[in-house]
């Protein structure tokens, strides 16, 4: 886990700091499957500012996570870009919503921020390619290799006793 020691700050109010870090990066289980994030370290932007009650962190950078497509189960990527912003209020009796998860101990923890901030920055589905057609629901054949469709639907037996209420 990579961690900043924000005791190497030496800021007054209005200065900035700004450095370049390399983060650790953690795997991600999404949906039961394991997404890797290849390379698993990013270089990136690091900036402090000293405010008048706190201070503002900022944290950009790229990451690329490799694992399998959420329709079809092939190799996918997924790149994304962060650009996350926390602030931390200095004041002994500032509440709980003015200061950021991610310091404890006088240390930034900057794995657990950047794992976080790709999270949310990840899209909604992981995909092999835009149109993936997914795996037949059928008979579970790869739609991208073999389209086709079943004649046939058969009932599943466990609606027989509904199918029953439907013809009365």
């Amino acid at each position: 886990m990579t961690t900043y020691p924000l005791r190497r700050l030496r800021l007054r109010l209005g200065d900035e700091h700004r450095e370049a870090v390399l983060i650790g990066l953690e795997p991600f289980d999404l949906g039961g499957e394991r997404y890797l994030p290849v390379p698993a370290e990013a270089e990136a932007a690091f900036e402090a500012q000293r405010a008048v009650s706190g201070d503002v962190f900022r944290l950009s950078f790229q990451a690329r996570l490799h694992g399998p497509c959420m329709r079809c189960l092939q190799d996918a990527v997924a790149e994304v870009t962060v650009d996350a912003r926390e602030y931390h209020a200095t004041a002994e009796d500032a509440p709980d919503e003015l200061r950021t998860e991610y310091v404890v101990d006088g240390e930034l923890q900057l794995s657990q921020w950047a794992r976080d901030a790709i999270a949310t920055a990840l899209p909604d589905q992981i995909l092999c390619r835009r149109d993936c057609a997914g795996l037949c629901p059928v008979c579970g054949k790869d739609l991208n290799d073999e389209p086709h469709g079943h004649d046939e639907t058969v009932a599943d037996p466990r609606w027989a006793a509904l199918e029953a209420l439907r013809e009365e």
